[in-house]
């Protein structure tokens, strides 16, 4: 890679944080590594960094607790979960938060670095593209700036919500299927990220309830469909 991507890298298991930071440097990242939460938040409002990796279960600050405040302070960054709990409830409350991805451990580091490389790729794929209005009954859909818009707000979209309505977009009054989706946005259809996209689509719901012309549909077994009026 030309550019070193940085990478903030949040663990307190002291021999795993290491063994990743020296990979992931191997890689040709620039990986830096805080053993906490609020250390991790400290050098994120300092520094800038082009993803997130975030141990779940840490000391003076949960792993939860910091993606949260990153979100509030930068809704793009991309962010993935490590964790060794394996509850549903756990997984689905890390993608609540805006998680990109989510691995269990133990895990291998071909692995982490997959998926990294597949969510930068995505992010700077997204960045080259030019910009693309939809109009979506009252609204207007900037999908390089990820703003939702009406006369009178506008609607800061994080990543993840701006490419699944993007993919509702281009598919508006017709069937997007749901495995098309999982696979393009989420790279795997597996049981965890389609419950992700169930919780993103109710955010976007939430988002589009002031136009009741507007409705993104269940169709049964095979995905979603945006109602939104013919222009």
């Amino acid at each position: 890679m030309d550019e070193k991507l940085r990478i903030l890298l949040c663990e307190d298991d002291e021999n795993l944080g290491m063994l990743l930071r020296e990979y992931l440097q191997a890689k040709g990242y620039v990986a830096e590594l805080y053993p906490d939460g609020e250390a991790g938040y400290k050098a994120f409002l300092k520094n800038k960094y082009d993803i997130c990796v975030f141990d779940v279960m840490m000391p003076k600050k949960d792993g939860f607790t910091l993606a949260q405040e990153v979100r509030a302070a930068n809704a793009e960054i991309p962010i993935i979960f490590l964790t060794a709990k394996t509850l549903k409830d756990d997984i689905l409350e890390g993608f609540k938060i805006g998680a990109d991805d989510y691995i269990t451990k133990p895990f291998s580091m071909e692995e982490l670095t997959f998926r990294i490389e597949a969510i930068l790729r995505r992010v700077r794929g997204k960045k080259n593209k030019e910009s693309n209005m939809y109009k979506i009954g009252k609204f207007t859909f900037d999908t390089q700036k990820q703003i939702l818009s009406t006369p009178e707000k506008q609607t800061k979209l994080t990543t993840k919500e701006s490419e699944l309505l993007s993919l509702l977009c281009a598919h508006a009054n017709e069937i997007l299927q749901r495995d098309f989706a999982l696979k393009t946005i989420w790279i795997d259809d597996n049981y965890f990220n389609a419950r992700s996209m169930d919780v993103y689509i109710t955010k976007l719901r939430k988002h589009l309830k002031e136009d009741p012309s507007i409705e993104i549909i269940n169709i049964h077994g095979k995905g979603y469909k945006l109602i939104t009026p013919e222009e």
